[in-house]
């Protein structure tokens, strides 16, 4: 299942690079890919784990970035 995030107002390369591989290793995400020129965060996950990964999301990013907004499109 394709999940698609707008990271709003990421503007760090490093951070952005820091969100993708901490969200890559989240239990059931097959792949995950920040497009920094968007904002916008994109998964592949299974879809049993799809429910509840929308928070850890959340918690990554304000761990890396806590002024970025992240909005499930």
């Amino acid at each position: 299942m394709r999940k698609t995030y707008i990271l709003e107002e990421l503007d760090c390369a490093h951070c952005a690079g820091e969100i993708e591989a901490a969200v890559g290793k989240l239990e059931g995400v097959k792949s995950s890919t920040v497009t920094l020129l968007t904002q916008k965060l994109v998964i592949d996950v299974e879809e049993a784990k799809a429910a509840g990964i929308t928070k850890e999301i959340k918690k990554i990013v304000k761990k890396f970035e806590p002024d970025v907004e992240v909005i499930e499109k």
